[in-house]
């Protein structure tokens, strides 16, 4: 098989996987209120939080991160040059922010792209996920603490390991 095929299958499968929404299928799961219409009307972990609670939301949290994860790790296992494991990481990230079976509309991507950089580095993704929880644990701001850690990621990485590892 062509190694261009494989790889345009690889960012494919990255993409769809990315785009199925863990909020939606985990509320469908548990009988919840499609998160798109309750609370927030956003379907992301938080808004799962308000209306379902902390079990529903760990399983929304662990399915948007897993999404991210699993097709890094599983290049990375099938020896996949950097960068093309890097366009999956990134095409696993783009299905979530812009699903294709939810009319391109989708989450803000922080637990996602918190899966991608634990399939690069597990080191740096809990660096990076250390840096999100101490500034939302003090500002009480997911959002800003995900704007925080998405500058800080890069930063830890060159600091740590170096611009390239």
């Amino acid at each position: 098989m062509s190694p261009d095929l494989v790889i345009t299958g690889a960012l494919i499968i990255a993409y769809l996987l990315g785009s199925v929404c863990s909020a939606i299928v985990v509320c469908r799961l548990l009988g919840l209120p499609d998160p798109r219409n309750e609370g927030s009307r956003n379907p992301g972990t938080t808004n799962v939080l308000r209306i379902g609670g902390k079990g529903p939301a760990a399983l929304t949290l662990l399915g948007d991160m897993l999404k991210g994860v699993a097709p890094v790790l599983l290049a990375r296992h099938f020896g996949l040059e950097p960068m093309v494991v890097s366009a999956i990481g990134l095409a696993a990230f783009m299905g979530h922010l812009y699903p294709v079976f939810f009319r391109f509309e989708g989450g803000k991507g922080v637990a996602t792209a918190a899966g991608v950089l634990l399939g690069f580095n597990v080191w740096l993704g809990l660096a990076t996920l250390a840096v999100w929880g101490l500034v939302a644990y003090g500002s009480r701001y997911s959002s800003l603490a995900a704007l925080v850690a998405a500058v800080a990621a890069p930063v830890i990485q060159t600091l740590v390991w170096g611009p390239s590892s």
